[in-house]
């Protein structure tokens, strides 16, 4: 588990295909590894990733062809920047919110604006990631914690304040930019406990107007 709040921003080494999948080789830039072990988790842009080897300010590891197809990890190039987080402990201050590391689509940056010294991002989510996503609600983008200013259909606005601008690679975002997107854990929890009973039918695998309609939820 992540809280989204970034540690530093690494830069991509090399990307070492092997067998169908990669093993990265990441900068870690002012990360500190003096506490990071093989086998500990490092959120990597927001993906979760193994550590395999340490060596001289890097860390190695390994990418399914799963988290490949599902990411932007398979996109970037050695110089790309990368947002890193390691995990939460039970002392971690949690600054953001609860984030698994385990990205559920990926998203389009639209447009980028000045807003006084803050920046207003605006991103299209994947059609079936929206009904997770609420205004005022907590999303992850690329591994950082951002608030939702505003959501209409699949595309919502954020507000990234200077701060942020400065410790992650949001401010290397350009339109057209592809990022990964969490949504809130509660979001998916909760669409199950709606689901109730029928959560074990293998014919219903999401909440629908027309699921609601038939049991009751809507008139």
């Amino acid at each position: 588990m992540f809280t989204g709040i970034i540690q530093a921003i690494g830069e991509i080494e090399r990307l070492e295909p092997r067998g169908g999948d990669v093993r990265v080789a990441v900068r870690a830039g002012k990360l500190k590894l003096a506490a990071v072990a093989i086998g500990d988790s490092i959120a990597v842009n927001g993906i979760c990733l193994t550590v395999v080897a340490i060596d001289a300010g890097r860390f190695m590891a390994d990418v399914s062809r799963e988290t490949l197809s599902l990411t932007t990890l398979g996109a970037l190039a050695p110089g790309s920047h990368v947002n890193l987080e390691t995990a939460l402990t039970l002392a971690t201050p949690l600054g953001g919110h609860l984030v698994s590391g385990h990205v559920d689509g990926v998203g389009t940056v639209l447009e980028i604006r000045e807003d006084g010294r803050s920046w207003r991002l605006q991103i299209h989510a994947p059609g079936e990631l929206a009904r997770y996503i609420a205004h005022k609600g907590s999303i992850c983008v690329d591994g950082i914690s951002l608030t939702v200013n505003e959501i209409k259909g699949a595309v919502f606005d954020l507000n990234i304040v200077p701060h942020t601008l400065e410790e992650t690679i949001i401010g290397e975002y350009k339109a057209g930019a592809r990022v990964n997107l969490e949504v809130d854990l509660i979001a998916r929890y909760l669409e199950r406990l709606v689901l109730g009973e029928h959560a074990g039918d293998h014919q219903v695998s999401a909440i629908t107007e027309e699921f609601l309609h038939r049991h009751g939820f809507l008139r």
